[in-house]
């Protein structure tokens, strides 16, 4: 699942729904993540990048993506 790729794709990809339709992936607010983790990630690609910044930002490991997001 952890392919570096996926951390830039964090930081550059949009949410393309809901309460935060249109937000950066990395900027999602955590309580909103684990949310989906208790009912569920999107399927796809998606859910896998949102799967995975959980565990990113559960671990406090943030900083390896912010510097990625493009200005």
């Amino acid at each position: 699942m952890f392919d570096p790729e996926n951390l830039k794709k964090l930081a550059v990809t949009k949410m393309p729904f809901g309460k935060y339709k249109g937000q950066f992936l990395i900027d999602l607010p955590e309580p909103y993540l684990v949310w989906f983790g208790r009912q569920g990630f999107p399927q796809g690609k998606l859910g896998e990048l949102m799967h995975l910044l959980l565990e990113i930002k559960i671990n406090g490991l943030e900083d390896l993506v912010f510097p990625l997001k493009e200005k």
